[in-house]
């Protein structure tokens, strides 16, 4: 192996122990699909984690001035096809063997940023976040999954933007507490956190429930190859809402709804079986 495919191999491991340090679940999730999908979805979650991070994680610096650091060393990695950051030159390395769309990257970026302050988001921000920080991941993953099939793309890109948006509103419920409290955030349009309650849990809820059934119209269509890794992801998810479902509104301000990781495994075997049974 010559030096630089050395370098590119070391940065794509970079993103994979991102992945396995930061989230057990996608990491499991991972694991199931394709071995030629690893690395490169590897490398996304790395990147996207990073920018995570800047915003989420470091009180005690300038974020703002991290963050935009951050988005000049995209612009050069993406421009020069290069990166002395492991994770923007494995991630590079990914948008340009499966053609990434640059309007993605941008507009995860905005969102990130958008997180820099602390905010109430209006219904047109709310969609312009969920986009950007969730929906657009979840189109990035499609490029790979997809393969330069352009049609095939076209056809499941709406039902991937609405599983990637029921993902995050899950998120968002799950973590209102804690978005309020440390961030000073409320997500949800109209949602005043001191009078959220039982009847604003079930509105929020059902919008999820219709972009999880969207989201499974396409997941059902996947080329086999990544169909088992984005299914399981789903039942996590799903298992998730359903324990943030049979919980009151006072008890999702007063703790932090999670699935244990030895029921994420248990996911993981019965949904490789379900599937193996239904071939889904």
């Amino acid at each position: 192996m010559d030096h630089v495919a050395l370098f590119d191999q070391t940065s794509l491991a970079c993103s994979k122990l991102i992945t396995k340090r930061y989230s057990t679940s996608f990491t499991l999730g991972i694991r199931t699909l394709d071995p030629r999908f690893h690395l490169p979805v590897y490398a996304v979650y790395g990147f996207v984690r990073w920018a995570d991070e800047i915003v989420d994680t470091f009180h005690d610096y300038d974020k703002a001035a991290l963050f935009a650091d951050f988005k000049r060393q995209t612009d050069e990695a993406l421009a020069m096809g290069f990166s002395l950051s492991p994770v923007l030159h494995a991630f590079q390395l990914v948008v340009r063997q499966y053609g990434i769309d640059r309007e993605f990257i941008d507009a995860f970026l905005k969102s990130m940023e958008m997180d820099l302050e602390d905010r109430s988001y209006h219904q047109s921000m709310y969609e312009e976040y969920i986009y950007g920080s969730a929906e657009v991941v979840g189109l990035m993953c499609l490029r790979i999954f997809c393969e330069g099939d352009r049609a095939l793309f076209d056809k499941l890109r709406e039902p991937a933007r609405r599983l990637g948006a029921a993902f995050q509103k899950i998120n968002f419920l799950r973590d209102i507490r804690s978005d309020y409290e440390d961030r000073g955030r409320v997500y949800f349009p109209g949602v005043v956190y001191e009078r959220f309650d039982d009847k604003v849990k079930r509105e929020i809820e059902a919008d999820i429930r219709a972009d999880f059934d969207a989201g499974y119209a396409g997941i059902v269509q996947l080329p086999r190859s990544a169909r088992l890794g984005v299914y399981l992801a789903y039942v996590y998810y799903l298992k998730l809402f359903h324990k943030i479902r049979q919980l009151p509104a006072a008890r999702i301000l007063g703790e932090r709804v999670r699935v244990p990781d030895n029921t994420k495994l248990l996911l993981l075997m019965g949904s490789y079986f379900r599937y193996r049974l239904r071939a889904i």
